[in-house]
C-alpha cells in the first residue's frame, strides 16, 4: 500500500517519536538466534566435512587402485600383453614387413625392386669358438658372392664378432638358415622395404626428361631460330641434362640397394648375454597395475570436473544474483 504525499508530509513534519513498548520489541526481535543450519545443527560445518570428505575420497581411490592392483597382477592375459608390448617395441624401426628370420617361406618378391635387411644373433659356447664362427660367416659370404661392410672381432674370456655383410637379394635366404646353424639363435629379424613405387616413378621421370630433350634437340636442328630463342633453349637443355643426371644416378642407387641385402650377424658367449632378464616379482606387478588405476581414476576425475564446472558457475552465478536482489529488496524496504 502507498501512503498519500499528504500523509508523507504530515509525518516529516510531526516526526513521530517511537515509544518505549515498540523499542523494547524491536530489540527483543533483533536478539532472537536464526534458526540453525542443518550443518551446525548436527555439530558438523562446511571445514569439517571437507576435511574428512577429502582424506577418505584419496583413501577410498588409493584402496580401489591397491585391491585392482593386486588382483590384476597374477592375471596371464595382463602378463601375455605386456611382453607383446614390449617385443613390439623394437628401436629404429620404420614401416616395414618384419619376418622370422628361420622361416624359409617367406622373402623378398621375384622381380621386385625392394630393400632386404637382416639381424641375426647367435651364442656359442667360448672365445675360440667366436673367432670361428666369425671366419665361417665370412668364408661363407664370398662363396654367396657377398661382401664385408664391416667386421669386428674380439677374443679374451668374453669374446664377441660383430659382422656386417652385402649379399645378393636371391641368395639372403640360404645365407639367413646357413648362418643360423653357427649356433643356437638369440634374436632375428629380417625386414623388407619395398622400392618398386620409388624405382617406378623415377624411371618414369627419366623417360619424361629424355622425351623433352630430344624435343628441344629437334628444335635446335631443324627449325630456323633467332638467337634468343635458341639461347634460351640451350639453357634449358642444359638443365634437363644435369636433371636428367640427377634422376639416372638415383635410379641406379635404388636398383643396387636391392640386388644387395645387408646382414647384421653378431656372435657372443654366455658371459656377454648375461641370461634372460628376471621375471618382475608380485609386488613389482601389484604396483604397476595400481599406479595404472590411479592414472584412470585421475583421468576420470578430470573429465566430471570439465563437465560439473560449467553448471557450478551457473549455480553459483544464479545464487549471487539472488542474494544480490535480496539484499536490493531489503534496502528497499527499509528506505520506504
Amino acid at each position: 500500500m502507498t501512503a498519500s504525499p499528504d500523509l508523507l508530509h504530515e509525518l516529516r513534519i510531526s516526526r513521530p517519536v517511537a515509544s518505549d513498548a515498540l523499542r523494547s520489541r524491536v530489540r527483543e526481535t533483533a536478539r532472537v538466534a536464526p534458526a540453525p543450519r542443518w550443518s551446525t545443527r548436527f555439530g558438523l560445518s562446511s571445514r569439517r566435512v571437507a576435511g574428512v570428505a577429502l582424506p577418505a575420497a584419496a583413501a577410498l581411490a588409493l584402496a580401489t587402485a591397491g585391491v585392482l592392483g593386486l588382483a590384476r597382477s597374477d592375471d596371464p592375459a595382463t602378463q601375455d600383453a605386456r611382453e607383446a608390448g614390449q617385443l613390439e617395441a623394437l628401436p629404429g624401426t620404420a614401416p616395414s614387413t618384419t619376418l622370422d628370420a628361420q622361416d624359409a617361406t617367406v622373402g623378398p618378391t621375384p622381380g621386385r625392386a625392394q630393400r632386404v635387411t637382416a639381424t641375426l644373433t647367435v651364442e656359442v659356447e667360448d672365445s675360440e669358438a667366436v673367432s670361428v664362427a666369425a671366419q665361417d660367416a665370412l668364408e661363407l659370404m664370398r662363396t654367396l658372392g657377398g661382401h664385408v661392410v664391416r667386421a669386428s672381432v674380439s677374443t679374451g674370456e668374453q669374446g664377441s664378432a660383430t659382422l656386417t655383410v652385402r649379399v645378393p637379394v636371391a641368395k639372403v635366404q640360404g645365407a639367413i638358415a646357413q648362418l643360423s646353424a653357427l649356433g643356437p639363435i638369440v634374436a632375428q629379424e629380417v625386414t623388407i622395404d619395398d622400392l618398386q613405387a620409388s624405382l617406378d616413378d623415377l624411371e618414369q621421370r627419366e623417360a619424361g626428361l629424355r622425351a623433352r630433350i630430344a624435343s628441344i634437340r629437334a628444335r635446335l636442328e631443324t627449325e630456323s631460330l633467332d638467337a634468343q630463342t635458341a639461347a634460351r633453349l640451350r639453357s634449358r637443355l642444359a638443365t634437363l641434362r644435369a636433371d636428367l643426371a640427377d634422376v639416372r644416378q638415383n635410379v641406379a642407387a635404388t636398383k643396387a640397394e636391392a640386388r644387395m641385402s645387408t646382414i647384421q650377424l653378431t656372435v657372443l658367449t654366455p658371459d656377454l648375454l648375461g641370461g634372460a632378464a628376471p621375471a618382475p616379482s608380485r609386488l613389482d606387478r601389484t604396483l604397476d597395475e595400481a599406479l595404472n588405476v590411479l592414472v584412470w581414476e585421475g583421468v576420470v576425475a578430470l573429465a566430471i570436473t570439465i563437465v560439473v564446472a560449467p553448471l557450478a558457475l551457473v549455480a553459483l552465478a544464479a545464487w549471487l544474483a539472488r542474494r544480490f536482489y535480496r539484499r536490493r529488496e531489503d534496502e528497499r524496504l527499509l528506505a520506504s
